[in-house]
């Protein structure tokens, strides 16, 4: 059963691994959202659903045709993402009084570790780089002319509400339950809301946080997404040297978007005193990856201009 990174973290006993989670997620609206399926291995390999299969009518007697879904088999492998956070013995004997010098390190690693997730979640690219995970931009071929891929513009246009109904009704089987975008795109959306005499419908999250939400679908922000695209001939060609952002729409779930995470997710390890300095040291760790199980239920809109 895929569970999200705040649910997991209930089951755990362990208070530090606890408080890493919460600033994680407190942090980022996609890991509030993202459910994690748990694998055994390093990968997992699965059919992503592309199409329908056909139903049609038959007089008695007609011979049926047959018709079947089609599919692509692609394969996630398990990354390791991490990194080690170092506090000095010596300060945190002097200082922890006034503030627990640990627990403010880890929690500085854990917005770090947040912040590559993020970052890896859009722009990942396996070929590129294979010791990270593939992002939406490589998982829906932003480069590539599709169904799931939505042009502003030929070189890009500046966005309208229209162009966001669009989006969402690519997201098939149900509206997306998340539009992600760049804080530049979300202050455009609240700008064209305001111009056609409406208002943006607003929520608190379970974290205390405001959600905003067009067509009852929250919006996200992500500061990684760049207004730096470059779209030519109606697909992505770059991601820096020109003025386009892009909004993907998101459906979250084990049949649609979602994270792959080994058994017992993400880890808070001690390691304890260091042989070469007077300093303890905690890791966190996390072997994850992402799979979208069918295309459609994920989309982007390209060429966002202001």
């Amino acid at each position: 059963m895929a569970l999200t990174l705040a649910e997991a973290a209930k089951l755990s006993n362990d208070m530090l691994l606890q408080g890493v989670v919460e600033t994680i997620v407190k942090d980022s609206p996609v890991l509030r959202a993202l459910p994690f399926v748990e694998i055994v291995g390093n990968g997992l390999t699965y059919n992503q659903e592309n199409a329908l299969p056909n139903i049609d009518f038959y007089d008695v007697g007609d011979t049926w045709a047959e018709s079947t879904p089609t599919f692509t088999q692609k394969t996630a492998n398990l990354k390791i993402m991490g990194g080690d956070a170092d506090v000095d013995n010596f300060l945190k004997a002097t200082r922890s009084n006034i503030q627990d010098l640990e627990a403010a390190v880890v929690e500085l690693k854990a917005k770090a570790l947040t912040s590559k997730f993020e970052d890896t979640f859009i722009y990942g690219d396996s070929s590129a780089n294979p010791k990270q995970f593939d992002g939406l931009k490589k998982l829906i071929d932003t480069a590539t002319p599709g169904a799931q891929v939505i042009a502003a513009g030929a070189s890009g246009a500046t966005l309208t509400l229209a162009m966001l109904d669009q989006l969402i009704d690519a997201v098939k089987g149900g509206k997306p339950d998340m539009l992600l975008m760049s804080r530049r795109t979300r202050r455009k959306i609240n700008a064209l809301v305001r111009a056609s005499g409406g208002m943006m419908e607003t929520d608190r999250d379970s974290w205390g946080n405001f959600v905003q939400f067009w067509d009852s679908i929250s919006l996200g922000v992500n500061d990684w997404i760049l207004d730096t695209h470059v779209v030519s001939g109606s697909v992505e060609t770059a991601t820096t040297g020109g003025d386009s952002s892009t909004i993907y729409a998101i459906q979250f779930g084990e049949g649609a978007l979602c994270g792959l995470t080994s058994p017992g997710q993400l880890t808070v390890e001690p390691i304890g005193s260091l042989e070469t300095k007077d300093a303890s040291r905690t890791r966190i760790k996390w072997y994850c990856s992402l799979a979208l199980f069918a295309s459609i239920k994920a989309a982007a809109l390209i060429g966002v201009k202001d």
